[in-house]
């Protein structure tokens, strides 16, 4: 079966093979104007100028060709959010107001609260009810435009809770309909059992959790929280290090709060990328950028915390790999909406729009793998596709912050 989209105002982000965009790439975004596209089994089979689309294929009776009429919509990739924490229990908004009064992440995790919450919360849920809460939050992602995703563990902080949750990302990742990435997060915070006994928890994740999670084949990746009050940088690469040996690359926060040797251990570990870096400094992103691994930028969470944002700009001047994610979780960024992140990274990291686009698709895709099924408009690829409302430009998406400007979302040639 073939449908043939026409009448597309501009096709966004063309491009004839995957490259992992740096530095000044990033503001190029191929574009076609008055387009056309046809996908052929959910994947995107041609593409081109409406001008040069065959008329036999527009009058021929063929009830093998579906035509949709795009009625002069941008049309772009689905978004690649390749960091979020989307099975979780409970919200916290209790926290939320904590942080109003004006008590810090770290005296809101001293108390018990924060990744801690969470946890209890988790370990008190069965898996049916947790998958059933993750299913409900990942389909709204995928109406937001949301069209290939990453969920970490890390809410589990035992045997039975990070298998539990890495369990029903393996459900929703056998039931979901757009590609998804599962990232062992053992190493997110020490349980209080463990508070002032690393090693024994250290020893946990390597001797306990790992082997389980690989008999069961639940991971992808592995990460860790590398924070001052939670993992050291020594701690996160024996982490990593026991990870190699079930063949997960580590994807890891680091430089959040603080500078404590994320960067360079990341470096050694050759990580696929470093999420977060609210706080960088000029050495640290001089060492990025002579690296391979890409810097994942989450403003959402920044602003929901009321942070720094991330240094983007000085990332990008100094020719670093950038993505953007939506680090979608309960504590510090309660949405999983990519729109906004899109939208906050241009207004208060002063991304231009290309650059945003591209970081969110095909960068996002790369921070996940999954370069060669999504991220950009190519043949072979998902046809996974934004259709916006009318727009007069693509610096409309950012701009109007508030509006939802998608009018529909495909997933492998089928409206949602």
């Amino acid at each position: 079966m073939q449908t043939l989209i026409k009448n597309i105002a501009c096709l966004v982000n063309v491009r004839e093979e995957n490259k992992l965009l740096r530095g000044k790439e990033l503001s190029v975004l191929p574009c076609i104007k008055k387009a056309y596209l046809i996908v052929e089994d959910g994947l995107i089979k041609e593409f081109g100028e409406q001008s040069a689309v065959n008329s036999e294929l527009l009058t021929a009776h063929n009830p093998q060709l579906t035509i949709i009429d795009a009625n002069n919509a941008y049309v772009l990739p689905c978004w690649c959010d390749s960091h979020t924490h989307l099975v979780f229990a409970t919200s916290r908004e209790d926290e939320f107001v904590d942080k109003i009064k004006g008590l810090s992440y770290a005296e809101i995790a001293s108390k018990g609260g924060g990744i801690l919450n969470s946890a209890n919360k988790l370990n008190a849920m069965s898996e049916d009810d947790l998958f059933m809460l993750a299913q409900q939050r990942l389909n709204e992602v995928i109406q937001l435009g949301t069209g290939a995703i990453e969920i970490k563990s890390g809410y589990g902080l035992s045997v039975e809770g990070e298998m539990k949750m890495l369990r029903v990302i393996q459900r929703l990742k056998q039931s979901s309909i757009i590609p998804i990435k599962a990232t062992f997060l053992g190493a997110h915070a020490y349980p209080v059992q463990y508070k002032n006994n690393h090693e024994a928890y250290i020893k946990l994740i390597v001797d306990e959790m790992l082997p389980n999670i690989a008999k069961e084949n639940l991971a992808d990746y592995i990460d860790c929280f590398c924070e001052e009050g939670f993992f050291s940088a020594n701690e996160m690469k024996r982490v990593c290090e026991a990870g190699f040996k079930y063949g997960l690359k580590p994807k890891l926060h680091v430089n959040q709060l603080n500078n404590i040797g994320g960067i360079e251990a990341a470096i050694k570990l050759n990580a696929l990328s470093v999420d977060h870096l609210e706080t960088m400094n000029d050495d640290e992103i001089k060492h990025l950028s002579n690296s391979n691994i890409i810097a994942t930028l989450l403003p959402t969470a920044a602003y929901f915390l009321r942070m720094n944002y991330p240094p983007a700009r000085k990332l990008i001047d100094n020719n670093c790999a950038v993505a953007l994610a939506s680090d979608y979780n309960p504590g510090s960024s309660p949405s999983g909406n990519m729109n906004n992140v899109v939208s906050m990274a241009c207004i208060q990291m002063r991304m231009l729009p290309e650059e945003v686009i591209n970081a969110a698709t095909i960068n996002g895709a790369y921070a996940m793998e999954l370069q060669n099924e999504v991220g950009s408009i190519t043949i072979g690829k998902k046809a996974n596709l934004i259709f916006t409302k009318p727009i007069s430009s693509l610096a409309n998406l950012p701009y109007c912050f508030g509006n939802n400007l998608i009018d529909k979302v495909m997933i492998e040639g089928d409206f949602i």
